[in-house]
């Protein structure tokens, strides 16, 4: 996995944590908590949490949301420079929007064991095959943003039962 060296602590913890609130707002749209902000040049460019349900859209992932905002904010297809704070490892379909967006480097919250593909799942802002390479830092804020995920799915076990 690639990593970046984390420069400013408290900024990458206050947008992950605005990322969790994001993540909060789905859950209790009956969505899994998962949130995602998209930061450029210390402003937010993007928000989005993950809503596949509400819209029946299964490209609707917290990652999806956020820079197809920004994209549309700033007019550009293309983020550089742009850092993507999300509550849980991006699955392979999102990996593939970070890299042909140009986001510059994500910073993620839990691992996702079964689906996360920047080391869980394999390696794959790491291959060589791809033309845009992106900076990865994952753990931050894991036991928070993993709890709000088992607390989701522990409410809705019990409530099926």
């Amino acid at each position: 996995m690639q990593r970046v060296k984390i420069i400013d602590r408290s900024q990458d913890e206050r947008f992950m944590r605005e990322a969790m609130e994001l993540a909060q707002q789905g859950a209790e749209r009956g969505e899994v908590p998962v949130g995602a902000v998209l930061v450029q040049e210390g402003e937010v460019i993007g928000r989005g949490f993950n809503c596949p349900i509400s819209t029946s859209d299964p490209s609707a992932h917290a990652e999806m949301v956020a820079i197809r905002a920004a994209a549309a904010a700033l007019q550009n297809y293309r983020l550089p420079g742009s850092t993507l704070y999300v509550t849980l490892e991006p699955c392979s379909m999102c990996a593939g929007l970070i890299v042909h967006s140009r986001v510059s480097r994500v910073v993620y919250g839990a691992a996702e064991p079964r689906a996360g593909v920047a080391v869980s799942r394999g390696q794959f802002f790491s291959q060589d095959f791809l033309n845009h390479r992106v900076l990865v830092e994952g753990g931050l804020l894991a036991e928070e943003c993993g709890a709000m995920l088992s607390a989701f799915f522990k409410a809705r076990r019990g409530g099926a039962k």
